[in-house]
This record gives C-alpha cells, sequence and structure tokens, in this order.
C-alpha cells in the first residue's frame, strides 16, 4: 500500500501558511515529497484570492481597527476571513492520485470524503455542489483547487466555532447586511462544530478522521511526518515574497473602478432589492446580495441564487438565473425569477428586455 505523509503546521500568521502553500505544492511538482495531507491554523485573517484587490473586496478600516491582518492567497476564488477557530485541511497530490484535471470531479471525490470525515463526528454532513460540506443545508466547510504543472493543492476549513458577524463585517458589503436581521439570517446558512454538538470537539479527533476518511478514499496509507530541508528552502524563499506590502497589493485597483450599484423596484409579488458589485470593465458581476420582500422556501433559496450568480459574465445573467429555479423546487410567494434578473440589471444600469416588465 502506498504511503502518503500527513503533517500539522499549527497556529501561523497568515504570510506563513500562505508561503507554505508554495513550498509544499512546488516541492510535490517537483516529486520532491510524497502526497500530504496538512492540517493548519491562522491567527485573524482576511485572504484574498490571487487575483483581486484589497481596496475592492475587504473592509480596511475594519481589518485594521480589530488586528486583523489582510494577505494574498496564491489560488483564485474570493476573499475569505480564516481565525483560530477554524481548522484547515489541504491536500497536496499529483495529478495521478486523482486521475483527471477536471476540478468538478476533483472537488466531488474530495468533498465526500471530508463529508465523511466530520460525520464520523456525530452529524449528517454531505456535499454540496460545487465544493461546499453542509449539515442540514447549512455550510460547515468550503474548499476549492489549483493545479501547478501536475501538483495539485486541494484546501478545505472547517468550522469549530465560528463568528459568522465578524467575516460579515470583514468583507465589502453593502450595509444592510449588516443589519441585526441579516447577520441572523447568514447564521442560519452556516454552521459550525460546537453549536452542533453542543461541545467543542477534540482537535486529535477531527484530525484522525480526515485521516481515515481520506485513507479509505485513496486506499493509502499516512504516516506521521516534517517539513522536509527542500520544503524548508522553498519556505525561506516564498516568504521573503510573501510577507511584503508588495505581494499584499500586487492587484492594486481603487473602489471606484468596481462600486456596489443598488437598485429597488416594487412587482406585483412584493419589493425586490439587489446591492451589485459590479466590474464594467470585465463586464462580470462578482457579486449579488437581494434584500425586500422575499419570503423564499426553502429558506436557502436565494443565498443559493446569489452564490450562483457569483463571477458570472452579465450576458449571462438569466440564462443562469431561469437556470437556477429551473433546477431546484422554490416558492417565492409572488416574486418570480425574472423579476431577479429585472432588478439586476437596473442596478447595473442595462436595458431592459422587453419581456422583464
Amino acid at each position: 500500500m502506498e504511503s502518503w505523509r500527513v503533517i500539522d503546521t499549527g497556529l501561523r500568521p497568515p504570510a506563513q501558511n500562505i508561503a507554505l502553500n508554495r513550498a509544499l505544492l512546488e516541492a510535490r511538482a517537483a516529486e520532491e515529497i510524497p502526497s500530504t495531507l496538512r492540517f493548519l491554523r491562522f491567527t485573524a485573517s482576511a485572504l484574498l484570492g490571487y487575483h483581486q484587490s484589497a481596496e475592492q473586496e475587504l473592509n480596511l478600516d475594519y481589518c485594521r481597527e480589530h488586528g486583523v491582518t489582510v494577505q494574498r492567497r496564491i489560488t483564485g476564488g474570493g476573499a475569505i476571513y480564516f481565525d483560530e477557530t477554524q481548522i484547515g485541511w489541504e491536500l497536496y497530490l499529483h495529478q495521478r492520485d486523482v486521475g483527471t484535471r477536471d476540478m468538478q470531479a476533483i472537488s466531488k471525490r474530495i468533498c465526500h470524503a471530508a463529508a465523511t470525515a466530520v460525520s464520523a463526528l456525530g452529524i449528517d454532513a454531505r456535499y454540496r455542489p460545487r465544493n461546499d460540506i453542509e449539515v442540514d443545508g447549512r455550510k460547515i466547510s468550503g474548499t476549492g483547487g489549483a493545479f501547478d504543472d501536475n501538483a495539485l493543492l486541494f484546501q478545505g476549513t472547517l468550522l469549530v466555532d465560528f463568528d459568522v458577524e465578524k467575516m460579515l463585517r470583514v468583507l465589502r458589503i453593502p450595509a444592510e447586511k449588516l443589519s441585526d436581521k441579516a447577520i441572523a439570517s447568514a447564521r442560519e446558512r452556516v454552521a459550525n462544530l460546537k453549536e452542533l454538538l453542543g461541545r467543542q470537539p477534540d482537535t486529535a479527533t477531527i484530525r484522525q478522521y480526515f485521516v481515515e476518511a481520506f485513507e479509505s478514499e485513496f486506499s493509502v496509507e499516512f504516516r506521521e511526518g516534517d517539513l522536509t530541508l527542500s520544503e524548508h528552502k522553498r519556505y525561506q524563499a516564498a516568504l521573503a515574497e510573501i510577507d511584503t506590502v508588495d505581494w499584499v497589493h500586487l492587484v492594486a485597483r481603487p473602489r471606484a473602478d468596481m462600486p456596489i450599484l443598488e437598485a429597488t423596484r416594487k412587482f406585483p409579488g412584493g419589493l425586490l432589492r439587489a446591492a451589485v458589485t459590479y466590474d464594467a470593465v470585465a463586464r462580470l458581476i462578482r457579486q449579488v446580495w437581494f434584500t425586500g420582500d422575499i419570503f423564499a422556501s426553502p429558506r436557502r433559496t436565494v443565498a443559493d441564487l446569489e452564490a450562483a450568480l457569483h463571477d458570472l459574465p452579465l450576458d449571462r445573467l438569466e440564462q443562469r438565473t431561469l437556470a437556477f429555479f429551473a433546477s431546484r423546487p422554490a416558492d417565492l410567494l409572488g416574486l418570480a425569477p425574472a423579476d431577479f434578473v429585472t432588478v439586476v440589471r437596473i442596478a447595473i444600469g442595462e436595458p431592459l428586455l422587453a419581456r422583464h416588465p
């Protein structure tokens, strides 16, 4: 049976954790190390995706006032908040370990295994496409992956005792989303282990269940290990670049280039508001938030729609929205799928299609 390595690099500032991402991924691509499962934790951090601008994505004043360190990942995706109340888990694999470069297939396979690990704690965790793990419809782990040549870094977080309000305040979102009602709604969509179990689970137990789940999935055996001399050398080189202002602001675009645009419209089914972060140059909807007279069943419908419209080309707005509602049962109590399209277009300043009133 093939042996893989498991390491735990402990609680670290974000620059160190990101530098280790690069070091381990480079070492795996060079085949200097075996495939590896890494556990990690962050001090309070706002982590940008590689292509993102801090000014556009984060509430920098809040970060400064509350000791939240801003850092840039080596992988893409959106900005996230990470702190000591989350456990990070990462797989550094070779393409032959997964047999494909199809990230959706990879996510499904790895997330199913991770959900098995979480379920072993005594809760019913399941994979939710595209890359989340949920418990009773509430997100408990987000994941993502990226290739470097033939090496794969697949990352996940596990919420142990998470502060949803702090996460919302770190990110640049409309003020309405920070109301008591909105924060309570956000808490309903996110779960953490302490809440679900009524106690804070032992970290060693969590680690062991993940090890066992990935051993079973990949038919391997994990052995405890340490960072190699090669990894240390790569880490020091990466840290010298990453632990700098230049790296954090590698992408620096003014907030004015990606404003939050808002619109409100009264429809037969009720009032609907949209706040849209829109990249006019790329004609890309970065993020949408819906509020108003929305009484949706299931309750998560609007949150799932917001996720479905993330980083969406504007010309696909109608197609994606209508396909979203066609793919699942949803009762909006009078609001129509086309209403969501209309209010987003109004916010952006796009002309409405004739069939949208």
